[in-house]
């Protein structure tokens, strides 16, 4: 009899610990695991039972649990967990995926207007060769366009093939306005003798430096945004240990096999779990806030010469000032024009009045913009502005994701009684560690033996981006340019009023040194930046990317 009533009093005792005093007994477990869709229902206790099968939720009352539950009940945990994560890092990750998009049109839009400037130019003051210039001029933005875009490009190359396009327009239209259209063999001599003759003095080698120095900037804070949102991407799937999922289902859904269903976790509680559970993710921390720093820094040198805006809305007159370099020179290029390729056959000028309509470099210094005029918040300096103002408040992203998730999300309030992994209790009582690796070797809640192999790659593409910002290593060949460190200020200042054909060396505010990080001079020795969309490895998308862009900029007039 003592026995039987002993009995009793355990079975009344556990379902009042179950919270299964109602006639139903286990409806409200049941109830709350078929609307979060953990499972199939059909297979769950209508009433409470042993729990000698359970591996976690193991309890010494009777439990409204099975195996197959607890299974379940893990998948759930885990899922609960990573949409939190994501919901999270939502805010800090269309952040950057829009501002790239943004970042990327100005670039589009900076090509458009550079284009549109440069043929106002030609058609203001040189309307004789405007029409034939036309081509290499968007040949040219096409390819800055590319560069920008991530291409492997020769800047160098680039701008000398478009200087040694227009030497025959120039030498036949302006230089010598008198002369018939000449034959393609002696444009081609022309042509080919620009190298040599340099008629357009320093302004190639200007040109270039200017461009690679701003174009490298941009390149670069368009590729360490991607890696940006890789960095999310990856914490936002990250694969939980075995620990760790054993935890989250201790932590979430063990209470739930007493009847608990609406208990959460006390604070300290919830920190030890979640801390053992991100503590890869936090190692993160201090290479995300030196990545914000280090996009801080590389926006403060976007100034300047390395202001790609001013840079690529300069081209006209710089453009002018060659042509004018060349006109001054035209007979000394002349003369040396007839000794490499001889005379050109000639035939009476059209119209030589129209020919030097402006040929002399007389014509108007103000161009009439034909291109569409932004609006002052549009401009490229404006939105790094706006992007790195709101940057920072996720530079502690990481380092706080732990406790924010516990603080916001998931722990029971104030004055609550709490769950604390095996009852309801006023308080948790164990040691709270703190974040990171080291911290975890005391954690009472989750063991945690090394850092997850996928965060470590992270974070070592966090180191080179970062050395790449702060401008403390060259990257693989073809990937990223040296950045200059230091006030960002030119070598020397270009004057499109110098005569010296050897590089205006006297008068251009000092001599212009070719920068090692262009074309064939970039080390092959860092690791690149790679990124899936931006990869032009083979000639078929080059041309691919460079007509989809040419395009780009006939519809966008």
């Amino acid at each position: 009899m003592l026995q039987l009533w002993t009995n009793c009093i355990f079975l009344l005792a556990c379902c009042r610990g179950l919270g299964l005093g109602s006639p139903n007994r286990c409806d409200e477990v049941r109830k709350v695991f078929q609307l979060r869709q953990i499972g199939p229902h059909q297979s769950l206790p209508l009433s409470p039972r042993p729990g000698s099968d359970l591996q976690v939720c193991t309890s010494r009352n009777l439990t409204c649990c099975t195996k197959k539950m607890e299974e379940k009940y893990q998948v759930a945990a885990r899922r609960d967990v990573q949409g939190l994560l994501q919901t999270s890092s939502s805010g800090l990750k269309l952040l950057i995926s829009r501002n790239v998009a943004a970042f990327q049109e100005i670039f589009e839009v900076l090509m458009r207007q550079a284009e549109n400037h440069t043929n106002a130019l030609l058609q203001d003051s040189y309307r004789s060769m405007a029409d034939q210039a036309a081509g290499p001029v968007r040949e040219l933005l096409t390819d800055i366009g590319l560069f920008l875009l991530g291409s492997e490009l020769s800047v160098d190359d680039v701008v000398q093939r478009f200087f040694d396009a227009l030497f025959p327009l120039v030498y036949s239209r302006l230089i010598n306005p008198g002369l018939s259209d000449a034959s393609p063999g002696h444009a081609e001599c022309v042509r080919s003798s620009s190298r040599e003759l340099r008629p357009f003095g320093a302004a190639p080698g200007f040109l270039a430096d200017q461009i690679s120095r701003s174009g490298v900037s941009g390149k670069l804070l368009i590729q360490a945004l991607h890696l940006g949102i890789e960095v999310i991407n990856t914490t936002d799937h990250l694969q939980l240990s075995r620990e760790c999922r054993r935890a989250l289902l201790k932590m979430h859904y063990c209470p739930h096999c007493q009847g608990l269903t609406q208990s959460k976790p006390c604070m300290g509680y919830c920190l030890n779990v979640m801390r053992g559970c991100l503590a890869s993710m936090a190692e993160i921390d201090a290479h995300w806030r030196e990545f914000v720093h280090s996009l801080e820094g590389l926006s403060a040198r976007m100034q300047g010469p390395q202001d790609l805006e001013q840079v690529l809305l300069g081209v006209h007159t710089l453009l002018r000032d060659a042509i004018r370099h060349a006109q001054r020179n035209g007979p000394q290029l002349s003369a040396q024009v007839h000794k490499l390729c001889g005379p050109p056959s000639r035939k009476p000028a059209l119209s030589v009045s129209i020919q030097r309509g402006g040929g002399s470099g007389g014509g108007r210094d103000s161009i009439p913009l034909r291109a569409p005029v932004r609006a002052p918040g549009d401009s490229l300096a404006v939105r790094r502005r706006d992007f790195l103002n709101s940057l920072r408040h996720y530079r502690t992203f990481y380092g706080g994701l732990a406790d924010q998730l516990c603080v916001s999300e998931l722990t029971s309030s104030d004055g609550l009684s709490c769950w604390n992994g095996t009852d309801l209790v006023k308080s948790y009582t164990l040691r709270v560690v703190g974040n990171g690796i080291k911290a975890q070797s005391t954690n009472p809640e989750v063991k945690v033996k090394e850092a997850d192999p996928l965060i470590n790659q992270i974070i070592d593409k966090l180191k080179h981006v970062n050395q790449l910002l702060q401008g403390k290593t060259i990257p693989k060949l073809g990937s990223l340019d040296q950045i200059e460190t230091g006030s960002g200020d030119a070598e020397g200042h270009y004057s499109g009023d110098c005569d010296d054909e050897d590089g205006c060396g006297g008068s251009g505010g000092g001599e212009l040194k070719r920068k090692a990080s262009r074309g064939s001079k970039r080390s092959k020795g860092s690791a690149e930046i790679k990124h899936k969309t931006k990869s032009f490895n083979t000639s078929n998308i080059y041309m691919m990317l460079k007509n989809i862009i040419e395009h780009l900029f006939v519809f966008g007039k």
